[in-house]
């Protein structure tokens, strides 16, 4: 069995130390939010930890360069069905009261901080896309 994996990995393309990293940071974050969904005692949490391995795999597919594979993870699944998911769920399973009460402290500073962080790296990709690669800068060096 070992020969045969052996012979499968080295005739295949060798991963990248980039690649290689962000799996091992990763991966451990996915088994967890899987426990976090089997384990959650409320929907909203289980949908939630469901979302993290979902943005999680999509990050999986662009490292290993399956660019249009993880934007339509991100788009289709998270975004679309996922968030009517939790729509459904918000619209019937949440009273009017238990909406207005925030349970965990610190809870819309963390989510403004999330939101100025994807702000940086949405302008971080917009600055990729839009400045293309100098062109002669190795001749110049």
């Amino acid at each position: 069995m070992s020969t045969v994996l052996h012979t499968a990995l080295a005739g295949g393309t060798q991963t990248s130390g980039a690649e290689e990293a962000l799996f091992w940071v990763l991966a451990p974050v996915m088994v967890l939010a899987a426990l976090g969904l089997l384990f959650a005692r409320k929907a909203v949490h289980a949908a939630l930890s469901l979302i993290v391995v979902m943005i999680s795999l999509a990050f999986m597919y662009v490292a290993q360069g399956a660019v249009f594979l993880g934007v339509v993870q991100v788009v289709v699944y998270t975004g679309a069905i996922m968030m009517l998911f939790l729509f459904v769920l918000m619209l019937v399973g949440v009273g009017a009261s238990d909406s207005l009460v925030e349970t965990i402290r610190g809870q819309r500073w963390a989510g403004w901080i999330a939101g100025l962080g994807l702000a940086a790296v949405l302008a971080g990709v917009l600055g990729t896309a839009i400045y293309p690669d100098p062109v002669g800068l190795d001749e110049a060096n």
